[in-house]
């Protein structure tokens, strides 16, 4: 019998094919699965446009089976089969697409599903087979043919009997490697997982005879070994059945047994496109974030499938960072591939696909913040932190998409507020919305600024989180109104005379406030009076873009870059203690810049700031006191 011969190209393909393309091995199965899916769906759509072909969808299947003696696995299908000049065509020639064909000149066709987009997936298998050997017999025809080879030496087509139609396939694996254990792929276990991952919603049962202990009826403690045929694959994916068949525990199941969640998702979203690129979608916004989502370790990104075959287990580009936490399925027939379907071949189909999703999560979302705001308070305090780094990241660029669903604690209630809600309060002459920076509520309630602003009417944002300030400074403003700092000294609320007696009051203390910084240093830019506290004698008010916030948060990061904020020291004009320092500056100036060292360390631990001297400064306050 003489060997026929690759093309030459052919055999430059199969040698990368099995050394680069494939990054998984065990790849091998899906791609045999998949030819098998094709050959039946062939068949399967003659018998609805050829009545002398009397078959059903049910009479067809995939079997598998497994040698470990002869070390083999065997892929049978009762699918159209090849004859002789087929299995030249497909098998001899790389790259020749039998299915592709096929779906052009029935792509008007709505009755049938080919997974197939290319004719290299078959050659995968030499990846972990040392030698190939299909036997195949086309429906309707007598003659079957069987075709070997063992790699790029070539391959051999001859004549054999074989008593049904269909295409069987037999590998006989590799010997193991330090490096490989071909022998994995005869465990049943491990082909019953391969299926499970990659070919579980192909449409025909895929079953294989599996062994079972049980225990041996009448005893106790006996087991036996039993052997049956079972089907592996669930063969119709939750996506593709009819809504009304599918019920909310059925998503919260396969939710929770496909992402191995311990609960419920907090909202599922069905989602099915059709147009310039179709697709299913089929996502979960879990209740709780996982332990590692703000981690290197996370990886974010949608499994996509192919008419129901696993191509990519986290595929990234289906997600923005922001919507991350989003975890699901994409499910397209249109995504173009390269030829080892594992890689994206071009990122148009993708990127469509990705702005839909983004704009259905984000409706989704605010469907959830106006009809069940107990649900959205849960997942913006899970996920909140990640849409406010969207709004921050990229220069701003998303900040459109986002700014209505982010929210802050309010001093209103001290609940989430959204920014829209907070406008809808503010004062008829307001024309800023105001914010403070701190750990937690409860200690940006106790900032003296806090206290004044409050006094005067006006509702303040409290930000808890190191990324919230950064966010809003990239927000910049919120239907036009500019978002300001109560900490810093762009906050003006006085009327014209109340800042002219301001301004008058410190001028005549500029003296006393020179003297009180030079026994501070170079630590505050400034010393001056306020009116906007209440009752507190002091507070820190930043000077510039870098808030003290900032600074904290800056400086708390692993880098080497450290900032400093500049600051004011400001003196309530109104606290008893004005009249202390002013008699000091008079009669004891030594005693003043006690005062002045002392009033500062109070003001950095009122904005949770470290006392670079502490010993320095309990002893003047023992000093002060005795």
């Amino acid at each position: 019998m003489k060997k026929r011969q690759f093309k030459s190209e052919s055999k430059r393909l199969l040698d990368l094919m099995i050394n680069s393309i494939y990054t998984n091995k065990e790849i091998f199965l899906r791609e045999l699965l998949s030819n098998a899916s094709d050959a039946i769906d062939k068949l399967y759509y003659l018998s609805l446009t050829d009545r002398k072909v009397k078959l059903k969808k049910n009479d067809f299947k995939i079997t598998l089976e497994l040698d470990k003696e002869n070390r083999t696995i065997t892929v049978t299908d009762n699918g159209i089969g090849m004859n002789e000049e087929e299995l030249e065509k497909n098998l001899g020639t790389i790259a020749e697409s039998g299915t592709l064909f096929f779906k052009t000149e029935n792509e008007k066709k709505k009755d049938i599903d080919v997974i197939g987009q290319f004719g290299v997936g078959f050659y995968s298998a030499f990846m972990v087979a040392q030698k190939i050997t299909v036997i195949s017999k086309k429906y309707g025809e007598e003659q079957a043919y069987l075709w070997e080879s063992s790699g790029v030496d070539g391959y051999t087509i001859e004549k054999c009997d074989y008593d049904n139609y269909g295409t069987k396939i037999i590998l006989t694996f590799k010997e193991d490697t330090d490096q490989d254990t071909y022998s994995d792929f005869l465990d049943q276990y491990k082909i019953d997982s391969i299926v499970k991952k990659y070919s579980n919603y192909i449409t025909y049962p895929i079953v294989m005879n599996m062994e079972r202990s049980e225990l041996k009826e009448g005893t106790s403690d006996e087991y036996e070994t039993k052997i049956s045929e079972e089907t592996l694959n669930s063969m119709v994916p939750i996506w593709r059945k009819n809504k009304k068949d599918v019920k909310d525990e059925d998503y919260n199941r396969f939710y929770t047994d496909t992402y191995h969640d311990y609960e419920n998702p907090a909202k599922v979203i069905t989602y099915n496109v059709e147009g310039k690129c179709s697709y299913k979608a089929l996502l979960f916004i879990p209740s709780h974030a996982p332990y590692d989502l703000y981690t290197k370790e996370y990886k974010k990104g949608l499994s996509l499938y192919s008419n129901g075959v696993l191509i990519m287990d986290k595929c990234e580009e289906l997600l923005p960072d922001y919507f991350g936490f989003v975890k699901g399925l994409v499910d397209s027939e249109d995504v173009s591939l390269n030829i080892s379907r594992e890689i994206l071949q071009q990122d148009y189909q993708v990127n469509l696909i990705a702005k839909s999703l983004e704009t259905k999560i984000k409706k989704e979302l605010e469907t959830m913040l106006k009809e069940d705001r107990d649900k959205y308070d849960n997942f913006f305090k899970n996920f909140g932190m990640q849409l406010k780094f969207g709004i921050y990241n990229d220069f701003g660029m998303h900040k459109d998409v986002l700014k209505d669903l982010i929210m802050f604690y309010s001093s209103k209630e001290k609940k989430l507020t959204t920014l829209n809600e907070y406008v809808t309060r503010m004062k008829k002459d307001q024309e800023k919305i105001f914010y403070a920076c701190g750990e937690t509520v409860d200690k940006i309630d106790l900032l003296p600024q806090v206290e004044g602003i409050k006094d005067k009417g006006y509702e303040v944002l409290y930000l808890t989180e190191y990324v919230d300030e950064f966010a809003l400074q990239m927000l910049m403003d919120y239907e036009g109104k500019q978002f300001v700092n109560i900490c810093s000294e762009n906050i003006d609320l006085d009327s014209e005379e109340e800042r002219k007696n301001l301004e008058d009051k410190n001028e005549k203390s500029k003296d006393m406030f020179t003297t009180m910084l030079g026994a501070i240093g170079n630590e505050v830019k400034e010393i001056r009076y306020t009116n906007k506290l209440k009752n507190h004698p002091v507070c820190l008010t930043s000077k510039g873009q870098v808030s003290v916030e900032m600074e904290k948060v800056i400086n708390s990061m692993p880098t080497d870059e450290k900032i400093k904020a500049e600051t004011i020291l400001e003196i309530n004009e109104n606290h008893p203690i004005v009249k202390k320092l002013e008699k000091l500056y008079k009669n004891d100036k030594t005693e003043l810049e006690k005062y002045a060292k002392v009033l500062y360390a109070q003001a950095r631990l009122i904005e949770g700031l470290p006392v670079e001297n502490p010993t320095e400064i309990t002893n003047l306050i023992c000093d002060i006191m005795s």
